[in-house]
């Protein structure tokens, strides 16, 4: 199993990667897939990203975190609607800003356990940076695919 620290490098790749691949799109509103634009899938990852940042900090700072409540496909409605209207550099910018976040704060050992969503169970530092960097590489692939394509 990897470190902490390397899947925290791991996750650094993936949003670099990410905000690389989507600034080269030739078409950010081209659909990538289930109606969703590249700058839906984005705002959708951006959206989740915050809410990881959210509660890492919070934990960090001795402050309760306030985990996301709700459907997990409302939920990820709720950041698609949420972040649309912004422009893409602003989407851009509230990931990275996230990103510097988690990297700065996950390997604090007042992390055990993190939350994810209300009703669903927590996940350890290592657990939540290893499903984290996985989902944006699959909408990665698909991003990828759009660049190919066009």
């Amino acid at each position: 199993m990897k470190t902490t620290a390397e899947l925290r490098e791991r996750l650094s790749k993936t949003v670099k990667e990410l905000i690389t691949t989507c600034r080269q799109l030739p078409d950010v509103n081209a659909t990538v897939y289930d109606g969703w634009s590249a700058k839906d899938i984005l705002g959708h990852v951006t959206f989740w990203h915050e809410s990881f940042a959210r509660n890492v900090s919070d934990l960090v700072h001795d402050r309760q975190p306030t985990p996301l409540k709700g459907k997990l496909s409302d939920l990820n409605q709720q950041g698609v609607a949420d972040l649309r209207p912004c422009s893409l550099e602003e989407v851009l910018g509230r990931l990275e800003v996230a990103q510097r976040i988690i990297h700065a704060n996950i390997l604090n050992p007042k992390l055990s356990l993190i939350p994810y969503r209300k009703g669903s169970r927590d996940y350890t530092p290592e657990e939540h940076l290893e499903i984290v960097a996985e989902h944006l590489q699959q909408h990665l692939k698909g991003l990828r695919h759009v660049q190919i394509d066009s």
